[in-house]
């Protein structure tokens, strides 16, 4: 990252080591895919906010990292049978991993959007840095509510086919477009700047 583009970010002075994160959206071809940078004494809770801005996600449904065999999220007193959930807002990325390298950030249980997220870097802490930050990615997040992995692909080949049964409605359903081929990276860092972590 260039001196000039640093100095233009909104620092945040942080003592924490340096995460760089790749975050995959498991299933899809062409990858769907996202490189972020955060500090590992983020909280888990506040994790799942920079995943929603990066992906691009809308934030309507319910999420659960799973790392190892532990599972993180917000806990549902009204279904204490399931499988035991830990509170995400007391644990941070670093203590949560525990010197793992990789996890799952799953989003939206009806849709079931599988996210593998690799630790690719651990680095020194850099108070000059935004964070959280986007490094780089690929292709567009999928709509919300378009029905998971066989939903969206469904959903692409009715928008790309004028003679598809369902695309009138699906292009109107999509407010008229979508490309799934977009990825602004500024975009994604103008969502991230509003992120409080």
């Amino acid at each position: 990252m260039s001196a000039a583009r640093t100095t233009a970010l909104r620092a945040v002075a942080t003592s924490a080591p340096i995460y760089q994160l790749r975050v995959d959206l498991k299933y899809l071809k062409p990858p769907i895919w996202r490189r972020v940078v955060v500090p590992g004494s983020i909280k888990l809770s506040k994790l799942h906010g920079v995943l929603q801005a990066a992906m691009g996600w809308l934030g309507g449904h319910l999420h659960e990292f799973i790392i190892g065999e532990t599972h993180y999220g917000i806990p549902d007193p009204d279904w204490p049978d399931t499988m035991p959930v830990l509170r995400e807002d007391r644990a941070t990325l670093a203590a949560a991993l525990g010197g793992l390298m990789t996890f799952t950030y799953l989003y939206d249980f009806g849709d079931g959007w599988d996210h593998k997220i690799k630790v690719e870097k651990i680095l020194p802490p850099d108070p000059h840095l935004q964070l959280p930050f986007c490094l780089g990615g690929a292709n567009a997040c999928p709509p919300e509510d378009v029905g998971g992995v066989s939903g969206y692909v469904e959903f692409l080949a009715a928008i790309r086919d004028p003679n598809h049964e369902e695309h009138a409605d699906m292009l109107e359903w999509c407010n008229g477009a979508f490309d799934p081929t977009a990825f602004g990276l500024d975009v994604v860092n103008n969502r991230l700047a509003s992120v409080k972590i």
